[in-house]
């Protein structure tokens, strides 16, 4: 026994007592750093970006991943959501829909996303929506489309066709005359605003004197120019989309169909586009959109500013950008202000949300899911601006289905077309210009 009556074998040497003390306050400060690591390098919220980076439309959706990237830099500079750090999950959707489907289910099954925010063709996103649907997750769609439909998992941020199309068409029977060719890429979307279209003009006293169709991708407009040829209609209203408006273009101006003699009005083409495309070719033709670059608001030339010091300072933007810009900060302000990344929290807490977007005023519609939006018609200027020459005065409230049919109607015209493509939003048998009778 040691004199102080313990073993001597159970004592602590000062020494031994040292090091374990010191192992003590090492071990707690390792767990106070990894505590501080967590609580200021928080894990990020990731947030799926659906886009064409290749194939035919990558010309048109590049420049939304940018538009999206941008936001999500400044909300993250601001402190992120919630106090998380977004992380963009983006994803190539190759322009093609099957390659689609097996993006949004790594999307959420692997990657597991809160939201997603993406799309450009109709075809795209009428293909990924059962899916959205059953995994009850959310998809912002910032592109306008053809309407016709409504789901409880999609937030439709980009017009409808009372906010982009009906609106072109009575400025132009107004202005540049009755007679309408309506031409467009082989899918969804141009054969279902081709049919608002000819109910629009049968209630106006307008004609469509022709309608034809160039395959999805294609590189040869042939057929279409020569049937808008032998018509010769006042006014060519045009969804082509993608690579085959180069083409299209440049054919019209080869058969001497003229910006003075018939103008095109697009529904696809905008400032964004006509960087890639020959500009002799599309002078004097006009475009139809909620935004353009030339909106005079503080909001836009900041907007606008912050785009160029990303990006470079030539860099010019369009509706679509701004769409999907907004798009991303409307899902960021939803998320705080539920206080929740919940899909069904998050989409509850959109519907009436409003945003000072740079086009205006915009404001998640709750009966519809769509977003009220401005309008404007644009001409493409030689030196490849587009001048606006006529905007409504006030956003326009979002009607999905217009009121020429009844919605079982609508439903039942959108239902033949996908069975009479086997089971496709894209007409794939189709690879040049098909027509079909108005």
């Amino acid at each position: 026994m040691s004199p102080e009556g313990q073993p001597q074998g159970q004592r602590l040497s000062r020494r031994s007592f040292l090091a374990l003390a010191f192992l003590a306050a090492t071990l707690l400060l390792a767990a106070g750093i990894g505590l501080f690591e967590r609580e200021t390098h928080p894990h990020p919220v990731r947030l799926g970006i659906l886009h064409a980076l290749s194939g035919p439309m990558a010309i048109s959706e590049r420049p939304m991943v940018e538009a999206e990237q941008l936001a999500i830099e400044e909300i993250n500079a601001a402190g992120g959501v919630l106090g998380r750090p977004i992380q963009a999950i983006i994803a190539d959707t190759a322009s093609d829909p099957a390659n689609t489907v097996r993006q949004v289910e790594k999307l959420l099954s692997e990657d597991h996303v809160a939201a997603i925010i993406g799309c450009w063709t109709s075809a795209c996103r009428k293909t990924v929506k059962p899916i959205i649907e059953r995994h009850d997750s959310l998809l912002i769609y910032p592109m306008a489309y053809e309407g016709l439909e409504v789901s409880p998992n999609i937030i439709y941020t980009g017009a409808a066709p009372n906010q982009q199309v009906l609106p072109a068409v009575n400025w132009s029977v107004e202005n540049l005359g009755k007679r309408f060719f309506l031409v467009g890429s082989d899918y969804i979307w141009p054969h279902s605003v081709n049919a608002i279209i000819s109910d629009q003009l049968k209630a106006l006293g307008g004609e469509v004197v022709g309608e034809a169709y160039i395959g999805f991708g294609s590189l040869d407009p042939a057929a279409a120019i020569q049937q808008i040829r032998e018509t010769r209609p006042d006014v060519i209203l045009s969804t082509v989309v993608g690579d085959s408006n180069a083409p299209f273009y440049r054919a019209l101006k080869a058969a001497g169909l003229t910006a003075q003699a018939s103008p095109v009005i697009s529904f696809s083409i905008s400032e964004a586009e006509l960087q890639s495309l020959p500009l002799a070719d599309l002078a004097g033709h006009y475009s139809a959109w909620p935004y353009f670059q030339s909106i005079d608001r503080p909001e836009n030339r900041a907007f606008i500013q912050k785009f160029r010091d990303r990006y470079g300072s030539q860099r010019v933007l369009s509706d679509v950008m701004e769409s999907a810009y907004f798009s991303t900060q409307l899902w960021y302000r939803a998320a705080e202000r539920a206080n929740s990344f919940d899909a069904e929290d998050v989409t509850q807490a959109l519907l009436g949300l409003s945003h000072n977007a740079p086009e205006g005023i915009i404001t998640v519609d709750p009966s519809t899911r769509h977003t009220w939006r401005s309008f404007n018609i644009g001409q493409v200027r030689e030196d490849g601006n587009i001048q606006i020459v006529w905007s409504a005065d006030y956003p326009i409230r979002p009607v999905p289905y217009p009121r020429s049919r009844a919605m079982r109607d609508w439903d039942d015209f959108v239902r033949q077309l996908f069975q009479e493509w086997d089971g496709n939003w894209v007409n794939t048998a189709t690879e040049k210009a098909v027509p079909r009778q108005p």
